[in-house]
């Protein structure tokens, strides 16, 4: 069955060889010329003088980019006009003020030397704080509400407030961001893209060249990697190719070094988060005010929309009965911050578990039973309804992390664990462990509800071979193969006979990013509708062929063999395919889906968003040593709702991927910007990412058994975004063994910076010996 079973993915054996081609390999076009930027030293300054003429009469120099060069709009801003591709107004440091093309990469480089700037320095707006105090913002604000928080906080038997900053996060791809186009024999433009969304490319390069989008045609071969960093910010990058073509008639590459590429892209947005909570003497929640803030940087992106999801997750698994959650996205002088893995529901969760791990310690009690109190309720009746309805207005129809959390907690020996780690800090005076439980629960859906569709385009020849073109892309998560796989499944025969093709615009138009985890939802019931299409024409064929013949229900296709009910005769698929060929039936269909029954309401904070919730639950284990900050992750147990999964395989390593990604998020990998706003960690020398000795050498994933979701593609759910917040686990561990050390301090909660690096860890560490201490001088002085 090519479904629900364990496949490679369908470009391994080209991966691991070395033979894959990714957009930055397409080198060999014959007179391919090259990119390099004239970057801006400050982060806020008006471009007073360009001075190209030196750059122009450089050796190799084709053509210095401009904006006087722009036939069309001098703008790439997705969402919003608000990304000059050619800026008079420098809005953040190292931004791009023109292009050299020339021979080579380095000829570029050199040229760009050759331009004077002129500048006049302006005084920038760094981070949230300050964009607070300058009331400097990209939106309004953002509110959801339900009960009455401010009664209900004031009628609550404690009462708690604080308030936490936590950190960005940068893509760092494999491959970085690269593009390169060329004018074909009829003068059409043809853009290779590393992008996400080969649609909205199209629109962009096509407004920028002043072209109607059916004169640009976009590919996306192949990514090394996106995380969401593709989505929207791959579109200056292919647009300056493709004006490069256009102006010099030559096929042109721009490709961003790896320094380049960390100054320029955006990050994962930080955010500033505060917070008052109600609970009682139990733990139970009882009200709620959260207000979240992000940093968009200079411009707009896709910074809204993931305020909305961070507000939308920001109950995690959690029914709080009176609860406000408000966000604004502040304007800063930095690059633009944009999509990434998770999408705002990470920092939305990290925000509520920080809140139910200080409430859990103000009360004495271990933070995983303080959370399993507060779970969305698992009964399906209609009397407790309310109790499993999110503070958005929609109903969970199954809430399973009842279920995966007693699950894990058994597999993972979690009570055993919890006692031998209580011995072992009795035991080590400088050696800490620490242990934790988190759960995930996460909407799956474009919260932009036109993005809910997909296209698919099936071709059958006439020796029955397949080919699929679908408008998602593949950044190595395997979505081609799943959508090789539902063909194959579809129309019953082998998966080599099946296909996948580059995507491309000119054969699937009006595609959304692959991206909000939706990408094998969408495109995977969009396949499986084309191919339904082309399998009932088949039916009808092979009806008439059997002797005598039979109606197209009776017959069935499966693993390339055609029968029918209550017949010995069989019919291989070529075989039909010959056959309605010969009857000029026809053997291609176009397929499309869009997802029902969502909606949300900005206006009244309500709505249903999501057509489903995917499920999980991370234990992790970790030692600290209390003297440097330094810590290990001993083992990390994970159980993983992913429906009936498509390809076990691929899920597996998308849930282990998702977690580690989320744990060097919260552990490891700081963004610093001085106070110029430069970024200073823009190499693997200054920005640590996690590698193989950071995953722990016990390391159990599960996925759900038992987890079918009728609303989507033969049972399966998302799995891209998901898992990442499993990851969360890690800082809590890391917070449990902080607090074991000076377990008087407790009360006053354990206060750790995200990320929470060794720094951060020891600062911690710091300040409850100096609340412990105070404690005890208390205690002596009553006595």
């Amino acid at each position: 069955m090519p479904v629900h079973r364990s496949h490679p993915h369908e470009s391994a054996a080209l991966h691991v060889s070395g033979a894959a081609k990714y957009t930055g390999d397409l080198s060999d076009q014959k007179g391919l010329l090259h990119c390099w930027p004239v970057l801006s030293p400050h982060a806020h300054a008006r471009v007073l003088s360009l001075d190209t003429a030196r750059a122009e009469q450089a050796e190799g120099v084709h053509q210095v980019l401009t904006a006087r060069d722009v036939p069309g709009h001098n703008n790439v801003g997705p969402v919003r006009h608000d990304e000059p591709l050619f800026p008079d107004l420098v809005l953040y440091h190292s931004q791009p003020i023109c292009w050299v093309v020339a021979e080579s990469e380095d000829l570029a480089r050199a040229a760009c030397d050759l331009i004077n700037v002129e500048y006049e320095a302006l005084k920038p707006i760094l981070g949230i704080t300050q964009a607070l105090e300058q009331n400097s913002f990209h939106t309004e604000i953002a509110r959801m509400r339900r009960g009455e928080p401010e009664l209900a906080l004031e009628r609550s038997q404690h009462v708690l407030s604080g308030a936490l900053d936590i950190g960005g996060q940068d893509h760092f791809y494999l491959e970085t961001h690269a593009a390169q186009a060329y004018l074909d024999e009829n003068g059409q433009m043809v853009v290779n893209s590393s992008t996400q969304h080969p649609s909205e490319t199209q629109m962009i390069v096509a407004e920028v060249l002043g072209l109607a989008f059916s004169q640009v045609t976009v590919q996306s071969l192949r990514m090394g990697g996106g995380f969401g960093g593709k989505e929207t910010q791959a579109n200056p990058y292919a647009a300056v190719a493709a004006l490069g073509a256009l102006l010099t008639g030559r096929p042109v590459r721009c490709r961003l070094s790896r320094h380049l590429d960390m100054r320029l892209t955006g990050k994962r947005h930080p955010f500033q988060v505060r917070y008052t909570v109600g609970f009682s003497g139990e733990g139970l929640l009882e009200a709620l005010k959260l207000e979240l803030y992000s940093d968009g940087g200079w411009s707009l992106d896709l910074s809204e929309a993931i305020l909305y999801r961070a507000l939308f997750h920001s109950d995690n698994c959690y029914f709080i009965p009176h609860m406000e959650v408000t966000g604004r996205v502040c304007k800063t002088h930095v690059t633009s911050h944009t999509a990434f893995r998770g999408f705002g529901g990470p920092q939305g969760m990290v925000a509520i578990e920080e809140i139910v791990d200080r409430v859990a310690r103000a009360l004495n009690l271990r933070p995983e039973a303080v959370r399993a109190l507060n779970f969305y309720s698992d009964d399906v009746s209609d009397a407790a309804l309310e109790k499993r309805t999110t503070h958005y207005g929609q109903p969970i129809e199954e809430v399973r992390v009842q279920r995966i959390w007693n699950e894990l907690k058994e597999t993972g020996e979690f009570e055993r664990r919890r006692l031998e780690i209580a011995q072992f800090n009795a035991t080590h005076p400088y050696l800490r462990r620490g242990l934790a439980l988190t759960p995930v629960k996460f909407g799956i859906s474009f919260t932009a509800t036109q993005f809910n569709q997909a296209g698919a385009l099936v071709l059958i020849f006439q020796d029955g071979s397949v080919q699929v073109n679908h408008g998602g892309t593949e950044m190595g998560q395997g979505l081609h193969t799943k959508m090789l796989q539902i063909a194959a499944y579809t129309l019953g025969i082998a998966l080599d006979n099946v296909r996948i093709m580059p995507t491309r615009t000119d054969k699937v138009p009006n595609t959304s990013a692959t991206a909000a985890s939706s990408g094998a939802d969408l495109n995977g019931a969009a396949v499986k509708d084309a191919c339904e299409t082309l399998l009932e024409r088949l039916k009808i064929v092979a009806a008439g062929m059997f002797e005598p013949s039979v109606h197209a229900q009776d017959v069935r296709i499966s693993e390339g063999l055609v029968t029918a009910l209550g017949k010995e005769q069989a019919f291989c698929f070529v075989q039909v395919v010959k056959a309605a060929y010969m009857q000029r039936v026809q053997l291609s269909s176009a397929g499309f889906y869009r997802t029902p029954d969502i909606y949300f309401d900005k206006n009244t904070g309500k709505g249903v968003p999501f057509r489903y919730f995917a499920w999980g639950a991370a234990i992790s284990e970790v030692e600290v040593d209390t003297l440097t900050g330094m810590w290990t992750l001993e083992r990390a147990d994970i159980l993983h709702d992913c429906g009936n999964s498509l390809n076990p395989f691929i899920d597996r390593g998308q849930v282990e991927g998702g977690f580690i990604q989320g744990m060097g998020w919260l552990t490891m990998e700081e963004l610093v910007w001085d106070d110029t706003g430069r970024l200073r960690t823009y190499a693997p020398s200054t920005y640590k990412i996690p590698t193989l000795y950071d995953v722990p050498e016990v390391f159990n994933v599960s996925l759900l058994p038992r987890a079918d979701e009728n609303k989507v593609v033969y049972g399966s759910k998302a799995v891209g975004e998901p898992p990442l917040m499993l990851g969360i686990s890690v800082r809590e561990a890391l917070r449990d063994a902080v607090a074991s050390v000076y377990p008087r301090a407790n009360p006053e909660g354990v206060l750790l910076a995200s990320p929470a690096t060794p720094e951060a860890i020891f600062k911690a560490l710091e300040r409850l010996k100096t609340l412990e201490y105070k404690a005890e001088q208390l205690t002596v002085s009553a006595d």
